[in-house]
């Protein structure tokens, strides 16, 4: 029966709805709720409570609150700091909202209070209510005592309850529904419907209930008591199993399998794979194992075992791919399109192992990028400098924590292909120590006979190598291991001149730092002469490193220049050089202004190329003591006594005096002492100084030498022609004295820089003294 419409202040209630016969107790902290609370207690005692249907919305609204709610009497309100109250509120009978009421000070609506509606005098209706009473007081028994969360006598208090109206706002109130199913109860005025309702909302509850229950009781079986995350890990997985989710192991062992299928991986990849994924299959998904096994089949996945790109095999244009990107370099340009070549002819002949040799910045490392850019193979480069563990190169046992495949094998992932072009970048500066040689580990990798088969320790299958092109950089080949150096080809890079400085610095580097910079040619307006001028007195090296970091360092100043100034362009001369570049920094190579008693030139060959070297000896009377300075290696010292014998054995023949070994104190002195000194070339230089010493004759100042010497007067061949002959050159020297057996290294010297300096070869040191003392 409907009753007028009364106006009442409103709270919205969150999360669960308020039932007719329930007390309940609750904070309220939202403004015009405790507006709305001091109300009711003024007046009545009498408040409209509905839920909202989303209780994280602030701002209440027609839409967002429920159409049926209950009118509640307020019990007990006790005031809370920060504003808040907390309520006693009991519900007593339901009520439908039809609107609220525009008020500002607190929520008010309009509502229409409802009766349940049974008719007692129906026959059927009263004995299927009494039959679904009994239902629903065996099933609410059921449910508190499965649940275990209501004491018994609250259930029996529950069960004794004979009104139906009465019982179903009692059970809707205190069985955990949700928050639509508790509205449903409520929102229901005919009482035997609402009782068939709760009828079905507790079945579901019981299911849920059993289910949870059957849930704790599996993991329960399971269950370690000294790991309590293993716990939820369980839990999940029997929940996936009510639910008939696939377990989650075995769907990724599924799809390691699809993407092995899709990797083409080879049989005995996919068998070894297999046997792995099959532990896996078994291993619960927290156990240790699990997580290594997944990293090996990932590794397999991701190593190229059949993926190889198509070998490009362009002579020409491999030819101009290296012109424009290096100038100079003939031999080198010469030695890779007569590789392409023999690759054209015969595709499965063995790719060589080059080994690229030279000073720092010569343009090793840019030269393999260049190779593999015209033969169409991907580039990837592993730098060796530093390593001195084996597992390094073949990886470590997949036992171990923390362990992953070789370079070799990551390299070939990251190059995507099985026949990309490798750079084994600063193989020379590998080392050795407790852990194994990788120069060992190595052999394999570039034997042609074996790295058709080459086992990775974490990958523990063979992996075919024979069609990867290595190619190799060193500084030095006095560091690398014979073995290793066996086998491989090895190409010289010498320094460049000044002249091809110059033009690399003008084609190249120069337009690179230009982009780099964000500069235009007509920003910039500069000479070959001021490169030039760069090369000389801005760098000493025998690569374009330096040089290249000149430039980009003039450039920053011009750079700042244009914006500073708004200037258009900056003119680089030789009056503004030093504003850019700060005062010259070297001081070119130059010869002797004069002849000189006791200096002889020597040359001398360092990883950055050659260099002139002064060798300086002072003879005074004494008691025949030797003195060596100039931080001289123990080869050097070695030369010295040997050109001391030697003039001792020859000393007549030398014009010198036969005894001067017991009176007279010889000093040989090397200048830049701070800088160490040592090889084997620089014999004939000191016996030329000591001669040069003791008899008082000039040594020519336009002659420097490099030759080992014997104790009877043989002069050895030496190492790094090219490089001390550009040396000398750019000293000013325009005579070289070089042993005999080095004439044929002459071929590897510029032609333009040969035909300006006369090389006088040498086997005695007789023939040295002739050309290089004044007569």
């Amino acid at each position: 029966m409907e009753k007028d419409i009364k106006v009442l202040p409103v709270l919205p209630v969150r999360g669960l709805p308020v039932f007719p016969y329930m007390i309940v107790s609750f904070d309220v902290g939202r403004e015009k709720s405790v507006k709305a609370m001091e109300r009711a207690v003024a007046e009545n005692q009498t408040i409209f409570m509905v839920a909202q249907k989303n209780p994280a919305d602030e701002k209440v609204t027609n839409e967002n609150v429920y159409e049926i709610g209950v009118v509640g009497k307020v019990k007990q309100l006790l005031r809370l700091p920060e504003n808040e109250i907390r309520v006693l509120v009991e519900g007593v009978k339901r009520a439908e909202f039809i609107r609220f009421t525009e008020n500002e000070e607190y929520i008010e609506a309009e509502v229409i209070e409802k009766d349940s509606v049974s008719d007692e005098n129906d026959e059927e209706e009263r004995i299927a209510t009494e039959a679904v009473m009994r239902k629903l007081k065996t099933q609410v028994g059921d449910y508190f005592a499965e649940s275990g969360k209501v004491h018994s006598e609250a259930v029996s208090s529950l069960v004794g309850v004979k009104d139906a109206d009465r019982f179903c706002d009692i059970v809707g109130a205190n069985v955990p529904f949700q928050l639509e199913d508790k509205q449903a109860i409520l929102s229901e005025f005919v009482v035997i419907d609402r009782l068939y309702l709760l009828m079905e909302l507790m079945n579901k509850e019981m299911q849920i209930l059993q289910i949870e229950r059957k849930i704790s009781k599996k993991v329960r079986k399971t269950i370690d008591k000294s790991q309590k995350d293993y716990y939820l890990r369980e839990q999940i997985k029997a929940i996936q199993d009510e639910l008939g989710d696939k377990d989650s192991t075995a769907q990724e062992v599924e799809d390691y399998l699809e993407q092995l299928n899709e990797a083409n991986v080879p049989e005995n990849v996919m068998k070894k794979a297999e046997k792995e994924l099959s532990k896996l299959r078994k291993m619960h998904a927290g156990n240790p194992e699990a997580s290594v096994i997944r990293n090996y089949i990932e590794t397999l996945i991701e190593i190229p075992w059949s993926k190889e790109t198509e070998e490009i095999i362009d002579l020409e244009r491999a030819e101009k791919i290296l012109d424009d990107e290096h100038y100079g370099l003939e031999k080198v340009k010469e030695r890779i399109l007569e590789f392409l070549a023999i690759r054209k002819l015969s595709p499965d002949i063995k790719s060589p192992i080059l080994c690229l040799v030279g000073p720092p910045g010569v343009g090793k490392t840019s030269i393999a990028r260049s190779i593999a850019e015209a033969v169409g193979r991907n580039y990837v480069r592993i730098s060796l400098g530093g390593v001195r563990d084996e597992a390094d190169i073949r990886g470590h046992r997949k036992t171990y924590i923390g362990a992953m495949p070789g370079r070799i094998i990551n390299a070939l992932k990251n190059a995507g292909s099985k026949n990309p072009l490798i750079l084994l970048d600063e193989i020379d500066k590998m080392g050795a120590d407790f852990k194994g040689d990788p120069s060992a580990a190595l052999l394999e990798v570039l034997d042609a006979e074996q790295n058709n088969a080459f086992r990775d320790h974490f990958v523990e299958l063979p992996f075919d190598l024979s069609k990867v092109m290595f190619v190799a950089t060193a500084n030095t080949l006095d560091t690398i291991d014979r073995t290793l150096l066996d086998r491989m080809e090895i190409i010289n890079l010498s320094g460049y001149t000044a002249d091809e400085k110059i033009h690399i610095a003008s084609r190249h580097l120069f337009p690179k730092q230009l982009k780099n910079h964000g500069l235009k040619k007509s920003n910039v307006k500069i000479s070959d002469e001021i490169f030039g001028v760069i090369v000389e007195k801005y760098t000493k090296e025998a690569g374009v490193r330096n040089l290249e970091r000149q430039i980009a360092n003039m450039l920053r100043k011009i750079a700042k220049m244009i914006v500073a100034e708004n200037k258009k362009s900056v003119s680089v001369s030789n009056r503004n050089i030093e504003k850019l570049l700060g005062r010259a920094k070297f001081k070119p190579s130059e010869m002797n202004d004069k002849n000189i008693v006791g200096v002889a030139t020597g040359l001398a060959w360092t990883p950055f190329g050659g260099d002139t070297l002064f060798i300086e000896v002072n003879s005074m009377k004494g008691s025949g003591n030797l003195e060596l300075t100039g931080s001289l290696g123990d080869v050097m010292k070695e030369s010295a006594k040997a050109a001391i014998s030697y003039i001792r054995g020859n000393a007549t023949e030398l014009g010198i005096d036969a005894d001067f070994y017991k009176n007279t104190d010889i000093h040989i002195h090397v200048p830049e002492g701070a800088t160490p000194k040592d090889g084997p070339s620089a014999g004939i230089t000191i016996a030329t100084a000591l001669v040069s010493s003791l008899t008082k004759v000039p040594v020519k100042r336009d002659v420097a030498m490099t030759g080992e010497i014997t104790l009877r007067g043989r002069v050895l061949p030496i190492g790094g022609l090219k490089e001390k002959a550009l040396a000398a050159y750019g000293a000013g020297i325009r005579t070289i004295i070089i042993p005999s057996e080095n004439i044929k290294d002459l071929d590897d010297i510029d032609k333009n820089i040969r035909d300006e300096i006369n090389f006088v070869a040498v086997d005695t040191v007789e023939k040295v003294l002739k050309t290089a003392l004044q007569k």
